[in-house]
């Protein structure tokens, strides 16, 4: 059932237009609001799929309610009824992001059309919404502990903003599925992300890696190459175990999240980027300040939100849910039938020192798959999975 609010300051009119459209269809629910003030705690306080306002109304004009309903549900598509004299105001309402207007006295077809279309938006906005929020497989954040229950809920409220985002935790916690959730969950899902392993580059390599070269730079620079920066333009760039990152890169780093623009090694040119910036390190980065490894300002200009990955060991309770999804998915790439854990085999994972982490996990729970039974049992456990 569609839910309808009518906001009209004139009780005549509120009662053509909710006996229009309730005689058009009998799923629609038409309540009403006498003036502005009252329409905006009914939006506040309710989910309507259409709102239908008045320009000209004591305590609060359409206007205002317009740009306030935008604000608190931005979803929904607002109709603004006009009188002759509210024509060129009407018109600018459209600008704010009214879907349309209908003036006075309404014209059936024309009110009934625009109900009709106005609703069929919300689904699709809605759907749209749905569809943003759906993360890939290949990342999919197992758990509802306590402490992954708090990320998933930091990254629902922090994804569809652009600030940058600076994980930690002990590796193999999976701190780039964090990453990858805020991208894909973001308004930036459709552009790359580009993922950066700063440990895995040497130092001297790190800033055409990140920042791009021109030709004739340094030995080896036979032509012009566009770094990871401009290749994420648009998108999120992922700086992976950041603190490993030498203090020259760090610099040029800082000045490209100050700047929003880049300049290639061997080249006095900035070019622009619109980049989101999402980092980890395993590293207590507040040490590597103290010892001058480090930069401050970079680490305050990337901590802007801080989501810290717990260690397996601090949340044991999430590994029967680990366990189930590593041998599903582990039979499939295996092409074996699948296998299930005994609750004394899962029992026993749960008691393990996991130092290596969900990586760890997942290596065992392989090993147990190919090795074990058919019905993994505890002996399995200690068999092939023996710390």
């Amino acid at each position: 059932m569609s839910k309808i609010l009518i906001i009209e300051d004139e009780a005549a009119i509120r009662r053509v237009l909710k006996k229009i459209i309730s005689e058009e269809n009998d799923a629609y629910k038409v309540e009403e609001a006498e003036d502005g003030l009252l329409g905006i705690e009914m939006i506040k306080n309710n989910d309507y799929d259409l709102v239908l306002c008045d320009i000209k109304m004591p305590k609060m004009d359409g206007v205002e309610v317009l740009e306030k309903a935008k604000k608190m549900k931005p979803e929904i598509p607002i109709v603004m009824i006009s009188g002759h004299g509210d024509l060129d105001t009407a018109v600018n309402t459209m600008r704010l992001g009214a879907f349309d207007y209908i003036s006075k006295p309404p014209d059936l077809n024309r009110l009934l059309n625009t109900v009709r279309n106005a609703l069929e938006k919300k689904v699709l906005v809605v759907e749209n919404k749905r569809l943003k929020k759906k993360v890939s497989k290949s990342y999919e954040m197992i758990g509802d502990s306590e402490a992954i229950s708090h990320i998933k809920d930091m990254i629902e409220k922090v994804a569809a903003t652009d600030a940058r985002v600076l994980i930690t935790g002990p590796n193999g916690t999976g701190k780039e599925l964090v990453a990858h959730w805020l991208h894909e969950k973001s308004d930036r899902h459709k552009a790359p992300m580009i993922e950066v392993n700063c440990a895995a580059i040497p130092s001297e390599l790190i800033e055409s890696e990140l920042f791009g070269h021109v030709k004739g730079s340094f030995t080896g620079a036979n032509k012009d190459r566009a770094g990871k920066f401009e290749a994420a333009n648009g998108g999120t760039i992922f700086l992976d175990e950041i603190g490993d990152m030498s203090l020259s890169a760090q610099a040029k780093v800082l000045r490209a999240l100050q700047e929003s623009s880049i300049s290639r090694v061997g080249s006095d040119k900035d070019i622009k980027v619109n980049v989101r910036v999402v980092a980890a390190t395993n590293k207590n980065l507040q040490k590597e300040i103290a010892e001058g490894r480090f930069r401050e300002d970079l680490y305050h200009r990337l901590a802007v939100i801080l989501i810290k990955v717990p260690a397996l060991n601090d949340r044991r309770e999430d590994i029967p849910l680990l366990v189930d999804f590593f041998a599903k998915k582990i039979s499939v790439e295996q092409g074996m039938s699948e296998k299930t854990f005994s609750e004394s085999a899962i029992a026993l994972l749960q008691k393990y020192n996991w130092t290596g982490n969900i990586r760890e996990l997942r290596n065992v729970v392989e090993r147990l798959i190919i090795l074990g039974e058919n019905i993994v049992s505890a002996n399995d456990v200690k068999l092939f999975a023996s710390k």
